[in-house]
């Protein structure tokens, strides 16, 4: 959300909503500007409740949340990917005009590299001639454990190469991180991973948007994050 735009234009969307509505949208537009964060987020809820075809309420409320993920407060606000995903996929729908808005909108930097962000761009796991762009452009997650969250990270990068993260917890209860580099290639949605001092490993991306290989956990867009 960018905000140094006037409230007129902030409310060009606002046919699908009530008058309340757009007056808690545009309550939560002001302190969104004060940088008052988790007040501005209760408005917006408030307002994509009030008419849940306000398109406009949808994209400030994933814009608050995209902030407060950038400033660390993912657990306090449920400021999730994939919950940023849903309001801003639910803002498009009832408005094409948002995702032309979001593309420039630095609030949606922290879900770039998501799955729902690929789709909205018009990429599918479904297509097979998306699966090496979608390896690339998305961020896979393994499940986690407890209070260390994911374990277990993929990027894969331009030119065959792809690093493998892995979170090791010594006896002590302290979590390292160590990093595993190698090369991979693509055939349809067969993906191999030659891992530096690992033996080759296949695996699939499914239609679903999940990354499999035997043996290992099943890979997704999603951190484990907030768990217990």
């Amino acid at each position: 959300m960018h905000p140094v735009l006037p409230l007129l234009l902030l409310a060009l969307s606002g046919a699908a909503s009530t008058p309340a509505a757009r007056e808690l949208n545009t309550q939560g537009f002001r302190l969104y500007q004060a940088g008052r964060y988790p007040e501005a987020l209760e408005r917006f809820q408030a307002s994509a409740r009030e008419s849940p075809g306000y398109a406009l309420a949808h994209y400030n409320l994933a814009a608050t949340l995209g902030v407060l993920r950038k400033q660390g407060q993912v657990c306090e606000y449920s400021a999730h990917r994939d919950v940023i995903v849903e309001h801003l996929s639910r803002a498009v729908s009832l408005d094409a005009r948002r995702l032309t808005r979001a593309r420039e909108d630095a609030d949606f930097d922290p879900i770039r590299d998501t799955l729902g962000w690929q789709k909205l761009q018009g990429r599918s796991p479904q297509r097979e001639a998306d699966v090496p762009a979608l390896l690339r452009d998305v961020s896979w997650f393994g499940p986690g454990v407890g209070v260390y969250g994911t374990t277990q990270r993929l990027r894969f990068a331009a030119r065959g190469r792809v690093t493998l993260w892995t979170k090791e917890v010594d006896a002590n209860g302290t979590p390292r991180e160590k990093q595993t580099r190698g090369r991979y290639s693509v055939s349809g949605r067969q993906v191999t991973l030659r891992l530096n001092g690992r033996p080759p490993v296949e695996g699939t991306l499914t239609q679903t948007g999940a990354l499999t290989f035997p043996g290992w956990e099943t890979f997704t867009d999603s951190p484990s994050e907030c768990d217990a």
